[in-house]
């Protein structure tokens, strides 16, 4: 059996992981994540009661009880480099013996749900909506570190992406079951983009000009048998990805607060986000 070293795992002497300084009797079986530090404060407010709350760097998190389910609230930052460091400290406090350095004989499952903002790129998705990311498409690289990824990857979505955007992308799909869980008539299952940035890589241009200035239009005009590129966000695609890969349950949901088409954003979008907390931990 494997002892993982110090190097690969960073344990501190209190018994926590390195960067959530997460211990593992610390972590629920249910996982919400968000971006935002603040916004664990907004979602545990919800909690009837509260038995641990840890901040370290921008990683927050709050456990507690919300109508009889013991629930974990994580923030992972921005960018799916976060996503690789959150996925991977969580799976290892649920599989990862800490006095032994040794996995766990046991696998334990765990059912993440990433709540987040997002830019909607078709009319059918206009701002307030809530749409899942039933495929998520990485513009990222984190899922080629790890071996074993053409079994989550979807070939033929990815094949079209390259046929119609001249781009490289790797596809993933959220958890069927999670997200049978926990959309209904009320999100849209969408395909979704997760950006290595938000400027740049979502085709905003400020004062550097971009290398495709017709990626975005590609992107909106995408079609592969009837199914069309909804939003970009910068999550979806290692969470989904990851997650897969280790054997956990998890989907991303974003409310769409930019209307990307219209050129529109709605910074005031505390009221919709708030409504789609509570859906989500009703259902999770």
């Amino acid at each position: 059996m494997r002892t993982i070293p110090a190097s690969e795992l960073a344990i501190h002497s209190d018994g926590s992981v390195f960067h959530l300084h997460l211990k593992p009797e610390q972590l629920a079986d249910r996982v919400v994540l968000v971006g935002d530090p603040a916004r664990v404060t907004t979602v545990a407010s919800y909690f009837e009661s509260q038995e641990c709350e840890v901040s370290s760097r921008e990683f927050h998190t709050i456990t507690g009880q919300y109508k009889g389910k013991r629930i974990t609230v994580v923030s992972h930052g921005i960018g799916t480099d976060n996503i690789d460091i959150v996925l991977n400290e969580l799976d290892a406090l649920a599989n990862i013996d800490f006095s032994t350095r040794t996995i766990k004989p046991e696998f334990k499952q765990l059912s993440l749900v990433r709540i987040g903002t997002s830019g909607g790129l078709q009319p059918f998705v206009p701002i307030g909506t809530y749409v899942a990311a039933e495929k998520s498409i990485g513009f990222d690289g984190v899922i080629y570190f790890y071996a074993n990824s053409n079994s989550v990857r979807d070939a033929d979505l990815e094949s079209e992406l390259i046929k119609q955007l001249d781009w490289r992308p790797y596809v993933v799909s959220a958890d069927p079951s999670l997200i049978e869980q926990i959309t209904r008539n009320d999100i849209i299952r969408g395909t979704t983009i997760a950006a290595n940035g938000f400027y740049g890589p979502q085709g905003r241009e400020l004062r550097l000009p971009l290398t495709d200035p017709e990626l975005n239009r590609k992107i909106e005009a995408f079609d592969y048998n009837g199914r069309k590129i909804t939003n970009f966000e910068m999550e979806s695609s290692s969470l989904a990805g990851l997650a897969a890969l280790m054997g956990h349950r998890a989907m991303t949901v974003c409310c769409i607060i930019a209307g990307r088409v219209d050129n529109h954003m709605n910074t005031d979008y505390k009221g919709s986000l708030e409504k789609l907390i509570e859906t989500v931990l009703d259902r999770i």
